[in-house]
């Protein structure tokens, strides 16, 4: 015998409100609706399911089994009801969210943290890449949100890009390195240790080559090449080798991490980064508000950089040495 889940779903609203009416009430419906579900029910099972002449309603010993999973199914409807409104506001919902892998390590990872002690019920998925893997997989659906930098040219059809922070470049070494105890840097300075080259596909090796032409250094020892942004880190603590990064990435480590910045101006990339995302369909609710939560983060990691650097100030680089 099959049962309409409406109208034990009726029957345990009956009993818990105490009256006909009130169940109405509770449940939006009509009095005679409501009314009529009951007939319908006990018609079914062709059982009373209500003692008679007992005020309040009472229900029989069959009324009660069949409240009991109208009780299991109408917190169950609520809950359904619940997650539907949870994943419409954004606190519920899944993030897929990839980048650069420097940058994913060092920056996003903590803001995705920061955001999850906020919305606990939305789940992130991270991955990493350089701009044409992320636009595939954008492309594909298989991402939300790429975390990527970009130069001045606009985004491919379909994408939209929002530049987040100026995409500026160091040079890094170790917090006791030899270079920093020298009161004039100059060009050639540089060629006089090893370096660690960025990861392959990486717009910092193609920057690493533009600050070697212009600052005069054919050539550079690399010593190091392929590692993750740890293994970098935790290389050049123990060595005296140098090596290109986002100036945003040495910073976000600054309190951990034994490396610094070397006080030299470098050439800049004509370039910022940014989320990228598609341009439709619009996103759900929980990707928006996790990207606005990583362009807040990079106001905030902004204004602290220029506070920090109005008490550090970086040292013209003296390239005479090497030029003819």
């Amino acid at each position: 015998m099959r049962l309409n889940e409406r109208h034990l779903i009726q029957l345990a609203a009956v009993l818990d409100a105490g009256g006909v009416t009130e169940a109405a009430a509770m449940l939006g419906l009509s009095q005679p609706a409501v009314s009529r579900s009951l007939s319908m029910l006990e018609a079914r099972v062709g059982q009373p399911l209500f003692l008679r002449s007992k005020r309040p309603l009472q229900a029989t010993p069959l009324g009660q089994q069949l409240a009991a999973h109208g009780r299991t199914m109408l917190a169950a409807a609520r809950k359904a009801s619940d997650a539907v409104e949870s994943f419409r506001s954004g606190s519920s919902g899944l993030v897929r969210v990839g980048g650069v892998p420097f940058f994913m390590d060092a920056v996003i990872s903590r803001m995705i943290a920061a955001f999850q002690n906020l919305e606990p019920d939305v789940t992130v998925q991270q991955s990493y890449g350089h701009l044409p893997e992320m636009q595939a997989a954008l492309a594909a659906d298989e991402l939300d949100l790429a975390v990527v930098p970009m130069g001045l040219v606009e985004a491919a059809p379909g994408f939209l890009f929002t530049a987040i922070l100026p995409a500026r470049n160091i040079l890094a070494c170790r917090r006791a390195h030899p270079l920093l105890r020298k009161p004039r840097l100059q060009a050639s300075d540089l060629g006089d240790y090893p370096w660690v080259a960025p990861l392959p596909g990486s717009p910092l090796l193609s920057d690493l080559h533009m600050i070697r032409t212009t600052i005069g250094m054919p050539e550079v020892n690399i010593r190091y090449a392929g590692g993750s942004l740890m293994s970098v880190v935790h290389y050049m603590t123990e060595t005296d080798a140098l090596t290109v990064l986002p100036h945003s990435v040495v910073f976000a480590l600054r309190r951990e991490a034994g490396i610094t910045v070397l006080p030299l101006e470098v050439p800049q990339p004509a370039r910022a980064l940014g989320l990228l995302r598609r341009r439709l369909p619009e996103p759900p609710q929980a990707v928006a508000r996790f990207a606005a939560h990583v362009a807040g983060g990079f106001d905030e990691m902004r204004a602290l950089i220029q506070r920090h650097e109005r008490t550090v100030a970086a040292a013209p680089l003296d390239t005479t040495a090497t030029r003819k």
